[in-house]
């Protein structure tokens, strides 16, 4: 019976560890996370984000504005889900090109430059935009 006490501990240290790495957890975190990151003007070496794309609709900076981008990425390629297509559109961004805008003036390399816990967070933020 004592044997099983030991474990508690350990039990609780591996629940918070696996809580602290499981997301937003409804929270908002990971919103946040990629909201910040989103905001960032240079990640790695590559341009950030929001210098090249606005929030403002039909405001174009470099890339396509990304207002409503949740509501856009939910009917930009069929068989997708929204969540699949930013995700193909980050680490891929030559998939899709946006009517108007060149291919490969996106950074093509952000597969390699963000974790897959950066770009999740992302998404999880460009989702909040309807």
């Amino acid at each position: 019976m004592k044997k099983h006490y030991a474990l508690i501990p350990f039990i609780v240290v591996l629940g918070l560890i696996l809580a602290a790495c499981g997301g937003s957890g409804g929270d908002g975190s990971n919103i946040e996370a990629g909201k910040a990151l989103f905001n960032q003007t240079v990640i790695g070496t590559n341009a950030g984000c929001v210098t090249c794309h606005s929030l403002e609709k039909g405001a174009t900076i470099v890339g396509p504005s990304l207002a409503g981008m949740a509501t856009t990425a939910a009917t930009a390629k069929a068989g997708k889900s929204a969540e699949e297509f930013l995700k193909e559109s980050i680490t891929d961004p030559n998939a899709v090109i946006t009517e108007g805008f060149t291919a490969s003036v996106m950074p093509q390399n952000w597969a390699q430059v963000l974790t897959n816990d950066q770009v999740d967070q992302l998404i999880d933020y460009l989702m909040t935009l309807k």
